[in-house]
This record gives structure tokens, C-alpha cells and sequence, in this order.
């Protein structure tokens, strides 16, 4: 037995959850591991979040706030800071993307999760204390995962003046990106991290995976659900969706909101593009690659937006539409 896991054999114990059965439940993009524990008609979710690769102290903090709120965040049965493991609430199967492939209803599903975002973003108290806010170095440095992951894999690398406008471009977009109001942006906002549940109104939307939650532009966790990394989206469901949210939030200024969704989805595609080449490279993680396509085409729509305009030049002049490939595993 390693010391881990005996450390989560302490743990299970100590919780009262010793004599469940343990199978794996999943893994993702970051270190952290899931296990479903089972008893009888109970069930479980061990969280394996190892340090110090892993923090679970942002995540105990969000699932907290959300649960306070009224939101389905998974209720935490035991937490372990120092060693990076929790007992979650079991929430289930009915994930967003299971039930998508069993031919759920797309558009309930996706006006489900629209309504969660727009009461979120409503409300006064969508932010808790200690969450880092969104800020230019956050954003700059994911925009530079493009340049400095999937570039170099491709065998190109922008010398340093172009890599400084590169970075300049960014940092003048971000105001436009912020010109809408803050809130509570949990990052990782889309199907692989919501799930169905037989729980009225917008308690039926279960939330996964917010352990990276900022304080942020209010368009992000939207463009995130509606601009998938993993999935097409037909854009008429994308704009149904879009006006859903806004004629919620009417007080929002339209030209506003879609600039800086413009910019914010561009920013994160570039992002996405270059996690998933890291993911290979340097992790070992190929299967991620057979997003780039979509991310590309996702990142083109984004940068014909006119406030994009110079970094649409600047990825035309430096990564021209014909080397827009998925690198080699």
C-alpha cells in the first residue's frame, strides 16, 4: 500500500465509509481522480485531488457559496485540505453530455443551464470572499498558451517582437472585454460538468468542476456553455440561447455584451488550443487533439468580430490558415 493510499484509507475510515466498495468514476484534463463509493442504496464520490499538484481549498470554498445559494453543487460529506481529499454528494449519471447522446432534449437542457447563469448573474452575492479575480495576467498568460504550446509544436515560434504584440493586442482587448458586470465566473461551464436531477427548478442543474472560479466578465460561463471545445452547437440553438439570457438580464447593453463575448471567446479558444496541445506534449494525453479543428473554427467566428480585428491580422499574418493543424502526438 503507498502512502497515498493509505492516507485515503484514513480518510474513508475516519468518514465512515471504510467498508464501501470503490470504483473508479473518472479522471480529467488536471491531476484529480474520482471514485464512486457504494454501500447498500448509498453512494459516494471520493475526490483524489493530490498536493501539492492539486488545491481543493478553492473548490470546498465555491461548493460552499453555490449550496448556500440554492445551487446543486455537490454537499461536502468530509473534507481533508491538507491531504486534497473530499467525500462529495453521488449526483449521479445524467450528465449533459450523456444525456445528449441519448438524444435528450437539447434545447431544455441548454435553457436549464442559460436560466442558472442569468440568476447567478443577477444576484448581489454571486462572489465570495477569497476568489481571485480574472485579471489581465490570468488572461494574458492562457492567451500565451497558443503561442507557447501549439506553435512551437507545430515547429513554428514567433520571435519576441512578434510574441510582444501578440501580448499588446491582448491587453487592449481585455476592457472591452470587461465592459459588461462582474460576477461569479466558474470556468468550466459547460455539458461534461452539468448534470440533470429530479430537484425543481434551477436546483435540476447539477454543477461540476468550478474549482478554478474567478470573478469575472458575466459573459464568460455562457460563451463557455455555447461555444464548446467537445461539441458542435447549431447557432440558431446558440442564439436562442443569447436572447434567453438577455431577456433576463434587461438591463444589459447588447453591442456590449457581444464585444466582449467576442473577445473572451477568442481568448479562451487560444487558450483551449494550447491545454490541448500541452496536454499531449507534455502530459502524454493525446485524445484531446481531435478538438483543434472545431477550436480553430470556433476561434475564426470569434475573431470576425471588428473589435478583433488585430488579432485576427496578427494570427493570419503569423499562423496562416494552412498551418492551422493538429500537431503531430
Amino acid at each position: 500500500m503507498t502512502t497515498r493510499d493509505a492516507l485515503i484509507s484514513q480518510f474513508l475510515t475516519q468518514a465512515g465509509w471504510a467498508d464501501a466498495a470503490r470504483g473508479r468514476l473518472a479522471g480529467d484534463a488536471s491531476f484529480r481522480h474520482y471514485d464512486r463509493l457504494t454501500r447498500g442504496d448509498e453512494s459516494a464520490v471520493l475526490m483524489d485531488a493530490p498536493p501539492p499538484k492539486e488545491d481543493v481549498r478553492p473548490f470546498v470554498r465555491v461548493a460552499r457559496h453555490l449550496a448556500a445559494m440554492g445551487y446543486s453543487a455537490p454537499r461536502l460529506l468530509a473534507v481533508d485540505e491538507k491531504a486534497g481529499l473530499l467525500l462529495l454528494e453521488d449526483l449521479g449519471d445524467g450528465t449533459y453530455t450523456r444525456l445528449l447522446a441519448q438524444g435528450g432534449d437539447e434545447t431544455a437542457l441548454y435553457a436549464l443551464a442559460t436560466d442558472v447563469l442569468a440568476d447567478l448573474n443577477n444576484r448581489t452575492d454571486a462572489i465570495p470572499q477569497g476568489v481571485p479575480a480574472y485579471d489581465n495576467d490570468r488572461l494574458l498568460t492562457e492567451a500565451l498558451l497558443l503561442t507557447d504550446w501549439y506553435l512551437p509544436a507545430l515547429g513554428m515560434q514567433p520571435d519576441p517582437v512578434a510574441r510582444a504584440e501578440y501580448q499588446r493586442l491582448w491587453l487592449e482587448l481585455f476592457p472591452v472585454a470587461r465592459a459588461v458586470p462582474e460576477t461569479l465566473v466558474l470556468r468550466d461551464f459547460h455539458v461534461d460538468n452539468l448534470l440533470l436531477l429530479d430537484r425543481p427548478g434551477l436546483a435540476a442543474c447539477g454543477l461540476l468542476d468550478f474549482q478554478d472560479a474567478v470573478a469575472g466578465p458575466l459573459t464568460y460561463d455562457l460563451m463557455s456553455l455555447l461555444e464548446d471545445a467537445r461539441r458542435d452547437i447549431d447557432p440558431a440553438l446558440v442564439s436562442a440561447m443569447k436572447d434567453r439570457y438577455l431577456a433576463a438580464r434587461p438591463g444589459l447593453d447588447r453591442a456590449a455584451f457581444e464585444a466582449s463575448w467576442a473577445v473572451l471567446a477568442a481568448q479562451r479558444h487560444a487558450k483551449v488550443i494550447g491545454i490541448f496541445t500541452r496536454l499531449c506534449r507534455r502530459d502524454g494525453k493525446p485524445g484531446y487533439l481531435i478538438h483543434i479543428p472545431r477550436l480553430w473554427r470556433l476561434l475564426e467566428r470569434a475573431c470576425a468580430h471588428p473589435a478583433l480585428a488585430g488579432i485576427k491580422a496578427w494570427l493570419d499574418t503569423h499562423v496562416p490558415a494552412d498551418r492551422r493543424e493538429v500537431p503531430t502526438p
